[in-house]
């Protein structure tokens, strides 16, 4: 396999520690020739807290798990119905910056909502894409080695009810939404194409494989 290729996983829903663990293994072992992978994931309800979180934003986490992230940024949750993608990219290979990342990451998000008719966008003070004043897709980063891991988390149709018990990315009041609410019928399953085919064209449209499997233990 070349290494320009580009190793897509679809690992449906799994627990946060499990997939967090393989996402460090692998990008603690590869090496220069490694191929790229990207992960499609649902999570079992979870609250991680990034680097920057602080204690005063989980206001009631209740019987949800909170789980110590080393990505950027402050606490978010994770749940059914939302699709989360994994970027483990070699970004010296890809000639890509961390700052082109991000914006290449909610420029996906954006170009994909755009296809469903919902009118999104990009802030200069706050990572992430929103709709109007709400926000529907987080992002958060870690490069260790010159490589990304983590990534982003689009809200598409799922129970919004439990960011009312934290401060999202560390902002208090702030409104989450989701493409089901701006896009009836929409699901995981007929959004995940669209954003993974939004996010290889701005890449460039890379040869790539796919794999209905988890990663190998």
């Amino acid at each position: 396999m070349s290494q320009d290729t580009l190793i897509i996983r679809q690992l449906g829903r799994q627990p946060y520690g499990p997939v967090s663990r393989a996402m460090h293994d692998f990008t603690d072992t590869r090496n220069d020739t490694t191929p790229d992978e990207i992960w499609l994931v649902e999570h079992e309800p979870v609250f991680t807290q990034g680097q920057a979180g602080k204690a005063e934003h989980l206001l009631a986490p209740g019987d949800i798990p909170v789980i110590q992230s080393d990505r950027g940024g402050q606490v978010t949750y994770h749940g059914p119905g939302q699709q989360v993608m994994y970027v483990l990219l070699n970004l010296k290979r890809r000639k890509l910056g961390v700052r082109e990342l991000v914006t290449m990451l909610e420029q996906t998000v954006v170009n994909t909502l755009a296809t469903l008719g919902i009118d999104a966008h990009a802030r200069a003070d706050a990572p992430g894409v929103y709709v109007g004043e709400r926000k529907i897709c987080s992002l958060g980063l870690r490069i260790r080695r010159g490589c990304s891991f983590h990534g982003l988390a689009l809200n598409i149709d799922m129970d919004l009810t439990p960011f009312l018990r934290i401060n999202p990315c560390g902002y208090a009041g702030m409104e989450m939404t989701q493409v089901s609410r701006l896009a009836p019928g929409a699901t995981v399953a007929s959004v995940q194409p669209v954003l993974t085919e939004s996010f290889f064209a701005l890449l460039g449209n890379p040869p790539r494989e796919w794999i209905s499997q988890p990663w190998q233990q």
